[in-house]
Formats: structure tokens, C-alpha cells, sequence
């Protein structure tokens, strides 16, 4: 498997575009991705109750449907709680996609962002649906543009790719996403599509991204808000023209492998641009008894405030990471637990059978100012894993969200 620059549009036959139509005020706020043939579908969604009038049409259309052709996306406007209308709004926006593109309605996917109970501006969406059909194109370019439509409050377009062997063919797999805060899924992701020319099944498509957000996706949090729009597109259209994967054999696992890097780069890049955030805060959680004890605690820790402040404060208050798991919900014994910090500038062993190390704070605070911070736990129970990731909570937060309709 080899990393390679792009997202949506590095597999065959792909196009994309992103364009500014009017939605929101100034920046991109709608994008559309392509496929030249009809391409397999599938795909995870919110877990809220409340659910957005794109998220059910998706749900819809994946389930009834062996394939998908077009996802369409707008930010500004969340299409949730818009009731009748909204669901009118949305199919009207796949519809001017379909006849842009002359391809069925029931072929088109949709995904919206933004502010939760405002009418979409249809008028204005069924304009830019025109545009973005004739601005599609299968560079680069198509695909960061489109990434920057769906962006909200992120500071920068998250893509990722990679290519991958299947016997003697090169297979391409690329994704984008947004999301920097509204982040807590379940099940499900911000909004995020990934493409790829693999031929497969939709049986295994659809098994191999559920079983993968459950390790991705589903292990980042920003602010312990699930959306009501989390949705996440998986598009494979066979292009590449490898012989179709029917079982889960070698060729299945290498896909799953490389479905499995481009979205865990995509969850990090979200994790570290989480709202007001300054660093990327990674917990490991080891030694655990089964899978479920592992993910309780790690997600525990990353979503704990006052864990996330003092990451923030560069302070290595390690009583709070003991605290956070206390409240996991598992049982553990403290006082086999094993605690460290680690960065670029260095590791440090915080916590022994649990109590505090002789550890010398000043490196400590120097392994906590790094971009980039890892936490990690050894419980002394088992050998299962799990890995979260998250990010420290500044003011810049509040700052964020207490202004973001104006």
C-alpha cells in the first residue's frame, strides 16, 4: 500500500467539484462527486434520533438500492428539523443533480452541514446543482475543491489516498471529510466520502465500512455532540478492473486494510482541527480483558474535560486521566494501572501500579507542548487494545460556538 496526494478523485472514474452558490455568505458551499459508471454504495449514518432529511434518504436509497452514481453536498444549511418541506427540499436537490447529470434521482446521494432548522435556500441549490456539473473534473483540483465546500468551522480541506495491489492490479482508494466539532458518532462519521475503483460486492462493502468506523471513525470526539447529520459514503465503481471480490478472502483484507488507513488519517486530521484546538490528543488504552473494556476507557479519557484542559495547559494532572476511567463504566484495578505521556520531544512514565512516579515536570510540560500528544494506559488485565483520539479544549471553543450563527 502506498500513500499517494488527493481524495475523491484520485481512483478511475471519478470527478468532482466544489463552488461557492450562494448559501453562505462568502466561502464554497456545495460540492459533487461523480462516478462515470454506476458505482456499488455504501454507508454508515448518525445514531441521533434526530435525523436530518438527507440522512433519510440516504438510508433509504443505500438500502433499496445495489448502486449510487452522484453525492451532492452542500454546507451552511443542515436540512434537520425541517420537517416536510425540508425532506421536499432535499429530493428537489438530488432531482436538479439528476437532471444535470441525466442520470435517475434514485442514483443520486445527498448530504448537507450547518445551521440545524433553517429551510434550505432550494432556489439557489437547484442553480448551483447546474454549476457543479459543468465544473466537474477528475483532477486533483475537482477533489480539493470539493473538499472545501463541506467544510464549516474546519481550518483546512481533509483529504487522504492511497493505491494498493489486488493480485496484478493497482487499485486507488481516496476520501475527504469534514467535521471539527458537533463530533461524538456512533456508528457513523461527520460527513465524509471515500471512492474507489475496487470491484466488490455490495454485501462486503457495506460489511467492510461498518466493521471499519468501529475503529476510526467511531474513536474520535471533540465535544461529545453526536450530529444530526453524521453520514459517511463509501463509492466503488470497478473501474480499476480487478476480478470482483465475492468473499472474504486475501484480496478482501488488503482492501479492508488500506478502507482502514484513509479513514483513520481522515478521523485524525478531525480530531486535531477540532474546533479552537491546538493539538491532537491520542489515547491508548492496552492490556485490557476484551475490546469493550479497552474502548470504554480510552474514549473515557478523550472526552473528559477537564483530561482535555489540562492538555491544553500542557499540565500533566494525571489524576484526571485516572478519574476519567474511573467513571468508564468497567471494572479495572487502579492500582495495576500504568500511565504515559508521549510526544515527539520525548516519553515519560506519569504513574506505576498507580501511584505517581519520582517524574520530573518540567520534561513533562515539554512532551505536553507538542502538536501532537499521546496518552497511554497499560490496566494489567489482558491483550486487547483500543485506540481514541481527541483534542484539548481551549477558549477559542466557546469563542467558536458562541457566535456561530452570526
Amino acid at each position: 500500500m502506498n500513500k499517494i496526494e488527493g481524495g475523491v478523485t484520485v481512483a478511475q472514474g471519478f470527478k468532482a467539484a466544489g463552488i461557492y452558490a450562494g448559501i453562505k455568505k462568502k466561502k464554497k458551499d456545495m460540492a459533487l462527486i461523480y462516478s462515470t459508471v454506476p458505482a456499488v454504495s455504501a454507508g454508515t449514518f448518525t445514531t441521533n434520533l434526530v435525523k436530518a432529511a438527507p440522512v433519510l434518504w440516504d438510508l433509504k436509497l443505500i438500502k433499496e438500492r445495489e448502486t449510487a452514481q452522484a453525492v451532492v453536498l452542500n454546507s451552511g444549511v443542515a436540512n434537520a428539523c425541517t420537517g416536510e418541506e425540508g425532506e421536499k427540499n432535499n429530493y428537489k436537490m438530488a432531482l436538479a443533480v439528476a437532471n444535470a447529470l441525466n442520470i435517475p434521482v434514485e442514483t443520486v446521494l445527498t448530504a448537507s452541514t450547518g445551521v440545524i432548522g433553517q429551510q434550505m435556500p432550494i432556489k439557489v441549490i437547484e442553480e448551483g446543482s447546474k454549476i457543479l456539473a459543468d465544473s466537474l473534473e477528475d483532477s486533483l483540483i475537482g477533489g480539493l475543491l470539493a473538499a472545501e465546500a463541506i467544510m464549516t468551522t474546519d481550518t483546512y480541506a481533509k483529504e487522504c489516498a492511497v493505491t494498493f495491489q489486488i493480485g496484478d492490479t493497482t487499485v486507488t482508494l481516496g476520501g475527504m471529510a469534514k467535521g471539527s466539532g458537533m463530533i461524538h458518532p456512533n456508528m457513523a462519521t461527520m460527513l465524509g466520502v471515500v471512492t474507489t475503483d475496487l470491484a466488490i460486492t455490495k454485501e462486503l462493502l457495506q460489511e467492510a465500512l461498518s466493521a471499519d468506523v468501529k475503529d476510526s471513525f467511531n474513536m474520535v470526539s471533540v465535544d461529545r455532540d453526536t450530529s444530526t447529520n453524521d453520514s459517511l459514503i463509501l463509492l466503488a465503481n470497478g473501474q480499476a478492473g480487478n476480478p470482483v471480490i465475492t468473499e472474504k478472502n486475501e484480496d478482501y483484507l488488503t482492501f479492508c486494510k488500506a478502507l482502514h488507513f484513509v479513514t483513520t488519517e481522515l478521523a485524525k486530521k478531525m480530531a486535531a482541527d477540532g474546533e479552537g484546538a491546538n493539538k491532537l490528543f491520542e489515547c491508548i488504552v492496552y492490556g485490557a480483558k476484551d475490546k469493550e473494556q479497552a474502548v470504554s476507557l480510552s474514549k473515557s479519557i478523550i472526552t473528559s474535560n477537564l483530561v482535555k484542559t489540562a492538555i491544553c495547559g500542557n499540565d500533566a494532572n494525571w489524576g484526571r486521566i485516572l478519574c476519567a476511567m474511573g467513571y468508564a463504566g468497567v471494572e479495572f484495578d487502579p492500582y495495576k494501572v500504568d500511565l504515559f505521556i508521549e510526544s515527539s520531544a520525548g516519553k515519560l512514565k506519569l504513574v506505576e501500579d498507580g501511584m505517581a512516579t519520582a517524574y520530573d515536570e518540567e520534561f513533562a510540560t515539554k512532551i505536553l507542548s507538542q502538536k501532537e500528544v499521546r496518552a497511554s494506559a497499560d490496566i494489567k488485565m489482558g491483550n486487547y487494545s483500543a485506540t481514541a483520539w481527541g483534542c484539548d479544549l481551549t477558549y477559542d471553543y466557546i469563542k467558536i460556538n458562541g457566535d456561530y450563527r452570526s
